[in-house]
């Protein structure tokens, strides 16, 4: 079963145990952010990346100016452990460490949660990557990838729903990022650049490879 077969399968299942209500405000709020043009101001093939400096699962930081020093840098945006689509892709591109390892390519994730919350979903998954947390979506916000929630999604997410972001990210911006992909060269220039404005979909990890292999 493919990536997005598996995410399709859990989305049925998911949104199958919600109020039709609350499944019209999901849909209503990405539909909302599609037509933002928020996907025009996301970085693309050919950009700079943004440097940056952030603390892992270990709270040790991680600058993405050393990594890029010999090797690509491979970077998945990660909106948080309480997302099951997030925690589906994340055990999926686990599988691929090895085949990007061939490529001397370092993987990582970023997500905006706390560095408590990323090591919880690493032990969790026993994941062989780092995750990095970006305070406030500041780093998000370089590549083009951060957005506010507001009413009515933003009253879904509290502890009735699992989804508290304040307690998750230590902060009261209420911002997630795009869901999204990026391989970056040792020169700091953006190679290959997908996203989802719908957060169900992500692109399997082989095309990162297919990239990977032609650079």
């Amino acid at each position: 079963m493919s990536l997005q077969e598996s995410l399709a399968k859990l989305k049925a299942k998911l949104e199958g145990r919600l109020p039709k209500e609350v499944v019209k405000i999901m849909h209503q709020a990405t539909a909302d952010l599609n037509v933002s043009g928020i996907g025009e101001k996301i970085l693309k093939v050919g950009d700079k990346a943004p440097e940056f400096s952030l603390p892992n699962q270990d709270g040790e930081l991680v600058s993405s100016t050393e990594l890029l020093d010999k090797d690509p840098l491979i970077i998945t945006y990660y909106r948080g452990v309480w997302c099951p689509y997030c925690n589906v892709d994340l055990a999926n591109l686990k599988k691929y460490k090895n085949q990007f390892d061939e490529f001397n390519a370092t993987m990582i994730s970023i997500s905006p949660q706390l560095p408590e919350f990323n090591n919880q979903i690493i032990e969790r998954q026993n994941l062989n990557f780092d995750l990095l947390s970006d305070a406030g979506n500041n780093v998000a916000h370089q590549f083009g990838l951060r957005w506010t929630l507001i009413d009515p999604l933003k009253s879904l997410c509290n502890d009735d729903w699992g989804i508290n972001l304040p307690k998750y990210n230590g902060d009261d911006s209420w911002t997630l990022p795009i869901t999204s992909r990026f391989i970056i060269s040792t020169d700091g220039i953006i190679s290959y650049a997908e996203y989802a404005i719908d957060y169900t979909k992500r692109p399997n990890p082989d095309v990162l490879i297919n990239s990977l292999s032609k650079n």
